[in-house]
């Protein structure tokens, strides 16, 4: 479900599992940038069409995730660490896989913690959707009934499980031996990463109406940065969870709540002294780290992740359409509408291209310097819905349907 009521139970959310988020996004909401508005504003998935492509992509291996996210909203996707790729499915499997030939190294069930599930129990679904994420050898993984899980990054043993109340939709954060996480209900709690001990806890504004995506939480320089539904960037210390400045980048306008939403559903980024970050409908903007000053804003629109490569920031707004922009002054270098209303992820960054995945099931990888589609791979006709996952060039991506892929882009 792509909108959220504040008081929406996780039982009422499951009974809307069709989504296509994308195409609901870019009918009833709004252009999404200055160049957008003389274009028609039809909401038809643009249609692929034949090139001649200058590579091949190399599927170096392909494993199942259970049954992935199917239908369902999930940012599920792969995280690499410890020369592992951890991945999840909604419905519970947390798997190890070698990051090298893709072998299974261990699988947990979290939809059977007690293990008493007989042969014909029906499986009750664990609901996972945030994360996973690894660090301080585990690997933590949140549900929609409002639960963090730690496991063991070596063998998978949940080492401990904690309550939030809310949903977990995204990937928690880790720094400094707390693991922070933020809800769809408003609250953030840190936790003790070592015993799941709560550290602190604090409680955002949640209006009415709000897009189903809730900012991951970013930690930098001692602090905790999140996007909020009310479009702002908001920064709180990682000891005590004291909030610092708050900086608003989107516009609320309008008459009714739909035209008012505003949310940051993306993870802001650091890069050096500043952050970047991205409202559903508002401005991209830059923001110094330590005041929370805005340097500068463009007008663009997006849910999905940013991705920056030395000066370059690439984009993808609610309308699937592809941007390049100057990180020092925001001024756009290209565009490509090639992909409209494809259900177009985030960037992710490949050797000197960034890869794009849509609702089909097709990753395409665009260069960076021009914003040509050069080459295309279908991994699964199910869709990818996240962003894939890059590590020394490796790109791991995963299908709604639980396909895992581990692709290498051949080398100039």
């Amino acid at each position: 479900m792509l909108f959220s009521k504040k008081q929406t139970s996780a039982s009422l959310l499951s009974k809307h599992t069709k989504v296509l988020v994308v195409l609901l996004l870019s009918s009833t909401l709004f252009a999404c940038s200055s160049t957008d508005e003389e274009e028609d504003n039809h909401d038809t998935p643009a249609e692929l069409v034949d090139f001649e492509h200058q590579f091949k992509a190399n599927v170096l291996w392909e494993e199942s995730v259970g049954d992935g996210s199917g239908n369902y909203f999930s940012r599920l996707k792969p995280f690499a660490a410890y020369d592992k790729v951890f991945s999840a499915s909604r419905a519970g499997d947390v798997f190890a896989f070698d990051e090298k030939t893709g072998k299974t190294l261990w699988h947990t069930d979290l939809s059977d913690l007690d293990k008493q599930r007989s042969f014909w129990s029906n499986r009750v679904s664990a609901l996972l959707s945030g994360g996973p994420v690894a660090g301080l050898d585990k690997v933590f993984i949140g549900s929609e009934n409002g639960k963090l899980f730690a496991l063991s990054a070596q063998n998978g043993e949940i080492l401990w499980q904690a309550n939030i109340k809310g949903e977990i939709i995204n990937t928690p954060a880790i720094e400094s031996g707390v693991v922070i996480v933020n809800s769809a209900s408003g609250i953030m709690k840190a936790f003790d990463a070592n015993t799941g001990d709560e550290i602190w806890q604090v409680e955002q504004d949640v209006p009415a109406l709000t897009l189903r995506g809730i900012s991951t939480p970013v930690a930098a320089s001692g602090g905790v940065l999140i996007g909020t539904p009310k479009g702002s960037i908001d920064v709180y210390l990682i000891e005590k969870g004291q909030q610092g400045w708050s900086t608003d980048i989107g516009e609320p306008s309008g008459s009714t709540e739909l035209e008012r939403v505003v949310d940051v559903d993306t993870a802001p980024v650091v890069f050096g002294d500043k952050i970047y970050a991205v409202s559903s409908r508002g401005h991209l903007a830059a923001i110094e780290l330590k005041s929370g000053r805005i340097l500068w804003k463009r007008q663009y629109s997006s849910y999905r992740q940013i991705a920056i490569y030395r000066n370059t920031i690439f984009l993808t707004d609610i309308r699937g359409h592809v941007y390049a922009l100057d990180r020092v002054n925001g001024i756009e270098r290209w565009s490509n509408l090639a992909l409209a209303n494809r259900g177009v992820t985030g960037p992710a960054l490949v050797d000197d291209y960034i890869v794009v995945g849509d609702f089909e099931g097709y990753l395409h990888w665009l260069d960076q310097e021009t914003g040509e589609i050069v080459a295309r791979h279908e991994v699964d006709s199910s869709g990818i819905h996240a962003t894939p996952t890059v590590i020394e060039n490796v790109l791991y991506t995963q299908s709604r349907n639980g396909d895992l892929q581990a692709i290498e882009t051949p080398a100039n």
